[in-house]
C-alpha cells in the first residue's frame, strides 16, 4: 500500500488514518508482530507524527494494538473471554471464583467506598487484592473492600497478613447471608499498581466494574474490579448479568 494523501478528508484526519491503519493490520500483519517506528508510519502515511499517536492510541483503545514495554506497538490477539457475572448472587471467593488473592491490608478506603460502606473516611477497613487471568495473561485486578462489622469473628493471629489474612477474610463473609448485589461499569485509566498487575502501561484504557454487595440491610462489602479494556468485551443479557466474550470474528493475519 502506498502513500495516502489525506488533505481533501471531511472527517479528522486521525480518524481516517485509524480506518486506514486498521485494514493493514488484517491484510499485513500478524498478531504479535511490531509495527515500524512513528516516524516511519508517519511518512508512508503522509502525516505529521501527532496524528498517527492519535490513530495508534485509537486503535490500542479499540484493542487492535497493545503497547509493551521494551518492545514497541504490537498487533494485539483477539479479546479472550471471561466471565464477570452471572444470575447467581455470590460472595466473592465462593467455589468457582477464579480470582486469585495475593495481598490483605487494613487500610482507610477511598472516600466513595467509604461513603457506600458507611464506614466514615478516616476508619480502616480489610482491603484484599486479587487478581485474574485467562490463556495465560492477566486481564483483571481487584480491590475488595469489606469492613470490619462484616467479618467480626475475625482471628488476627491465625493470618495476620498477606494472602494468607485474604482468604480468611473470603471465608468469613461466606457466613453472611448475602441479600444482593449491583453492577456498574464505567471507562477509566490505569494506575501505577494496577498497570503492573496487568502488564499495561499507566494511563492505558480499562474497563472499571464496581460491585457492591448487601448483607443484614447494609453494603457488607466494595469490589473495584479493573479489567483490561484492549482485552475485554463487555455485554449486558437479559438477566443482567456481565460477561466478557472471546471475539472470534477478528482475527489479524
Amino acid at each position: 500500500m502506498g502513500t495516502t494523501q489525506l488533505e481533501t478528508v471531511p472527517e479528522p484526519k486521525y480518524w481516517h488514518l485509524r480506518t486506514v491503519l486498521s485494514e493493514a493490520l488484517d491484510s499485513e500483519f500478524s498478531v504479535g508482530e511490531i509495527l515500524p517506528n512513528e516516524r516511519d508510519l508517519a511518512a508512508r502515511f503522509g502525516v505529521a507524527r501527532a496524528t498517527l499517536r492519535q490513530a495508534l492510541e485509537q486503535l490500542e483503545l479499540e484493542g487492535r494494538l497493545q503497547r509493551r514495554r521494551g518492545v514497541g506497538t504490537t498487533v494485539a490477539p483477539p479479546r479472550v473471554g471471561v466471565a464477570v457475572g452471572s444470575e447467581q448472587h455470590v460472595w466473592p471467593g465462593a467455589p468457582g471464583d477464579a480470582w486469585q488473592p495475593t495481598d490483605c491490608v487494613t487500610a482507610a478506603p477511598p472516600a466513595a467506598v467509604a461513603d457506600a460502606l458507611e464506614t466514615g473516611h478516616e476508619v480502616p477497613v480489610h482491603t484484599i487484592r486479587r487478581t485474574r487471568g485467562t490463556h495465560g495473561q492477566p486481564v483483571a485486578a481487584e480491590l475488595l473492600y469489606v469492613p470490619a462489622a462484616s467479618v467480626p469473628d475475625l482471628s488476627a493471629i491465625d493470618a495476620p497478613a498477606g494472602a494468607a489474612r485474604a482468604r480468611a477474610v473470603l471465608r468469613e463473609l461466606q457466613r453472611l447471608d448475602l441479600d444482593g448485589q449491583d453492577r456498574a461499569v464505567e471507562l477509566g485509566s490505569v494506575g501505577a499498581d494496577d498497570a503492573k498487575e496487568l502488564d499495561r502501561l499507566p494511563g492505558a484504557p480499562v474497563l472499571v466494574v464496581t460491585t457492591r454487595f448487601y448483607a443484614l440491610g447494609r453494603t457488607a462489602a466494595v469490589s473495584v474490579a479493573t479489567y483490561r479494556a484492549d482485552t475485554c468485551r463487555l455485554t449486558f443479557g437479559d438477566s443482567g448479568g456481565v460477561e466478557i466474550h472471546h471475539d472470534p470474528e477478528r482475527q489479524a493475519s
